[in-house]
């Protein structure tokens, strides 16, 4: 995560720091555009790393926003066993979102909203037959899930 660090500094990014070890990094930016910031990593990250990565970038306000949307009612979190959200690149298609929802089952049940989609799973993740690499599989896109807990410490780390 130290070298993770280092090179979110060398990319211009001010106030790095990584949150927990899994590719979370926390960081300010002169840059307003996600969607330039996203490349700005991507491309440092590869050319760093000589390989891929799929980058993820939500402010702390899109943060606080996403985790604040109920797509599921309270009771139905309640009983579940774990809520995870996937980041994505941009909202999904009809065709994607029609595909997620025939990957919902007796334990999975998601909700797409923006670019994110939203997982509740009523077992722990281990005993489900989805997962990110089925998702990304099926529906022909790259995400990254992050459970709601995580999401709730970045939050209270930063209060506005």
């Amino acid at each position: 995560m130290s070298q993770l660090k280092e090179l979110f500094e060398s990319f211009g990014f001010l106030a790095v720091e990584t949150f927990i070890a899994s590719g979370n990094v926390l960081f300010e930016s002169v840059e307003e555009n996600g969607m330039a910031v996203e490349t700005t990593i991507a491309s440092g990250l590869q050319a760093a790393l000589g390989y891929e990565v799929s980058t993820f970038v939500r402010s702390l306000h899109e943060l606080a926003s996403i985790v604040d949307y109920e797509a599921f009612p309270q009771h139905t979190l309640d009983k579940a066993a774990s809520f995870g959200i996937a980041f994505l690149s941009k909202p999904l298609s009809d065709e994607q979102t029609c595909t997620l929802m025939a990957l919902e089952t007796d334990v999975d049940s998601f909700v797409s909203h923006g670019r994110e989609v939203y997982w509740l799973c009523s077992v722990k993740q281990s005993q489900s037959t989805f997962s990110s690499a089925v998702m990304e599989r099926r529906l022909g896109i790259r995400t990254t899930f992050r459970g709601v807990n995580t999401l709730r410490r970045v939050i209270s780390k930063y209060p506005n």
